[in-house]
């Protein structure tokens, strides 16, 4: 499959001295171009999007088996060559100088600890992808695997004696295959569905799971321990290499699949968990009957339990993320959130003097990610940290967490968590940016709804806010539909550089979006136009009386199902509330979008059924709602954009759109971006992106 690798969107930054840390870099003929601001930049002193891509993107922290050394991945963009890389960094866990451990014109990342004295890690730098290993200050360059294919991701056992790497297999016929005298046939033949899935076609190939010896000096010959299984793992459209794991004593891996094809794993959310044993080389189902999603396998430091995330709702893919462990001896599973509300993510199992009583995880509660633990004794939930940020991965070593962090005014840094919440920042790859640009205040208001419950909307202030000046506003709509407004910094909807651009941006966390209990979450499904409408209405109306907000010059702008959120606003706009609009892939026909989307249980579940369901109620009201059924009170510009490459919510709902608006006399515009899918990602596209977007409120707001 064409991979949606999420963890290689990278930006391209020159790491510079801050806090006292200093950069050295190895002596290679790459040179990272310089990116730091410029002196108009500075003096201007707010983000723009040029700024936004000299963001370092820091990701994958590892600290060595002494505790002493954290090895990071920082991505970068170049604007120029309009392309990104990977390199590794290193740091004292204690603090201290930050040194460039590679360094080139090509990618290197999935960096692990192969003991205190080498580091092994992938890289790009040959024709194909494989294994290699440094010294801990970068040294002794090596490369280990030379494989006939390229190595999507690896994990080295806990034993060190083995290595289980990922890569892709091709099973099935090509078109020029089968017709051997058309080599220059281009065509997309499907007997099935699952043709294509999110911004790729099927490219008759599977992710596989392989196994090898390794002794830190080189890779054995892989033996693939999925031969012939037309299924991938880690699964698509992320490839997330969380979803396997190996047991601590080596004799078992677990990893996630779903093994089923066409139709069936349209319509289907039920992943399983796997275990292969080492030695017998057997696999086992051991979340057979378990119709929901079960992902991200964690074993106990003892080998004989093992953790995972489950959901329950065959078809929902924004159900309650659930803990669950089961005992290899007796096979008893057993549930340990059922009396927490929220979402688990990101699962650690550490030893601690000996006890593995203590499971710890991330949750998102009130629009924050923050860390929990839960004894799988009492199970009673233990929240660690508190604030106004999200935690988005963490490891435990020794007594301590180390863990990344971001908000809406940080970029992702790592950072040192003592179990009493207490924290210490150990990298800072963007300093030299927040030393010179000031960021927006953000607010946290709770407000109350049509049906009489609290709602959480942040604010996001211009950076040089003045009370005492009238500002225009945005009203964020969000996407997933199912995706917590929480502590993001996002590289592309990014805060920040709306409320920079010289607007109030509000932000609501409507009904529909996790972190406030899962009938909060749930309710949305089957009701879109309905409650979580009203819920963006009663967020608008709460601060537009608000002196330092124009209430004549509010626009709305959201993705995905924001974008839908756009196209109903935009047909329900009577009292004029909104002067301007924004729609970036959206869905604007839900009978066109039922049929053209691939993950079908995703339509099934939050529209309720197919259109021609004449019978079914919630799936009828949901087509009623469709936004191309109000396109002709649209009385306001839009502004609507799509990626040629979007196969979730396909390209033709912005064009259908954009015509409509056009047929009706509405102004509108429109961007497509041929090469890019649900997201715009490389950086010169994006830097169009928000210049159009600013410059389509600017003419309608300002």
């Amino acid at each position: 499959m064409k991979r949606f690798i999420y963890l290689f969107v990278v930006v391209l930054f020159f790491f510079t001295a801050c806090n006292n840390q200093t950069q050295v870099v190895p002596e290679e003929p790459f040179e990272m171009p310089d990116v730091s601001l410029t002196d108009e930049e500075i003096e201007n002193g707010i983000m723009t999007p040029e700024i936004l891509w000299k963001f370092g993107r820091v990701s994958d922290p590892q600290v060595s088996p002494d505790g002493n050394t954290l090895i990071y991945n920082v991505t970068y963009y170049s604007i120029d060559e309009n392309k990104g890389y990977t390199h590794v960094y290193s740091v004292p866990v204690a603090g201290g100088d930050v040194t460039a451990l590679t360094n080139g014109g090509f990618s290197c990342f999935n960096t692990r600890w192969v003991n205190n004295d080498k580091i092994a890690y992938l890289s790009a730098e040959t024709d194909t992808v494989q294994v290699w290993t440094m010294k801990p200050d970068g040294s002794e360059k090596t490369q280990i695997s030379n494989l006939d294919i390229s190595v999507n991701t690896f994990k080295i056992s806990p034993t060190g004696d083995k290595i289980l790497i990922t890569a892709d297999v091709k099973l099935d016929e090509t078109p020029n295959e089968i017709y051997e005298d058309l080599p220059k046939a281009d065509v997309i033949i499907a007997e099935d569905l699952m043709y294509r899935h999110w911004n790729g076609w099927h490219d008759y190939a599977y992710s596989h799971i392989f196994i090898a010896d390794f002794d830190g000096s080189g890779v054995s010959e892989p033996t693939d321990i999925m031969e012939g299984e037309r299924f991938d793992a880690p699964m698509s459209p992320y490839f997330d290499d969380s979803e396997m794991s190996w047991s601590p004593d080596g004799k078992k891996i677990a990893y996630t699949c779903k093994k089923m094809t066409g139709v069936e794993y349209a319509l289907s959310t039920d992943s399983d968990i796997y275990i292969y044993d080492v030695e017998d080389g057997t696999t086992e189902n051991i979340t057979e009957g378990m119709p929901g999603y079960d992902k991200y396998p964690v074993f106990s430091p003892d080998s004989k339990m093992i953790s995972w995330i489950s959901m329950e709702t065959p078809g929902y893919e924004a159900d309650k993320e659930r803990l669950f462990i089961m005992d290899f001896e007796t096979g008893a599973k057993t549930y340990l959130t059922e009396d927490f509300d929220y979402n688990v993510s990101n699962v650690v199992w550490p030893e601690e003097n000996g006890s593995y009583e203590t499971i710890y995880f991330i949750s998102v509660i009130n629009a924050t990610n923050q860390i929990f633990g839960i004894n799988t004794k009492t199970r009673e939930v233990i929240q660690i940290t508190e604030g106004v940020h999200n935690y988005t991965g963490m490891d435990i070593v020794g007594d301590k967490f180390i863990a990344s962090k971001m908000s809406m005014s940080m970029a992702s840094e790592i950072f040192e968590v003592e179990k009493t919440g207490l924290e210490r920042q150990i990298t800072f790859t963007n300093q030299n940016i927040y030393d010179n640009i000031e960021m927006g205040k953000v607010t946290e208001h709770w407000i109350p709804t049509t049906d009489g419950k609290q709602m959480l909307v942040w604010l996001i202030l211009h950076p040089k806010f003045d009370a005492t000046k009238e500002y225009p506003a945005i009203l964020y709509c969000q996407g997933g539909p199912q995706s917590a407004v929480s502590q993001f910094f996002s590289y592309r909807w990014n805060f920040q550089m709306m409320a920079a651009n010289g607007y109030v941006v509000i932000a609501p966390n409507r009904r529909g979006l996790p972190g406030f209990g899962t009938e909060w979450n749930a309710q949305i499904s089957g009701d879109y136009g309905g409650q979580n409408m009203k819920d963006y209405m009663s967020a608008v109306n709460a601060f537009k009386d608000e002196p330092y907000i124009d209430e004549n010059r509010i626009c709305a702008v959201g993705a995905s199902y924001g974008g839908f959120s756009v196209f109903w606003l935009a047909g329900h706009n009577e009292d004029n509330t909104f002067k301007a609009f924004i729609s970036h892939c959206g869905m604007f026909n839900l009978e066109s979008q039922y049929a053209g989307t691939e993950e079908m249980f995703f339509v099934n579940h939050d529209l309720g059924g197919a259109y021609w369901e004449k019978e079914n109620e919630i799936a009828q009201n949901s087509y009623e709602n469709s936004p191309h059924k109000f396109v002709q009170n649209w009385n306001a510009p839009i502004l609507i954009i799509t990626g040629g490459y979007d196969f979730r919510i396909p390209y033709t709902e912005s064009l259908q759109a954009f015509n409509a608006a056009q047929l009706n006399g509405v102004e509108s515009k429109l961007l497509v971006f041929p090469e890019e899918s649900h997201f715009v990602l490389k950086p010169q596209n994006s830097i169009l992106w928000q210049r159009e977007f600013k410059a389509w409120l600017d003419k309608y707001l300002k």
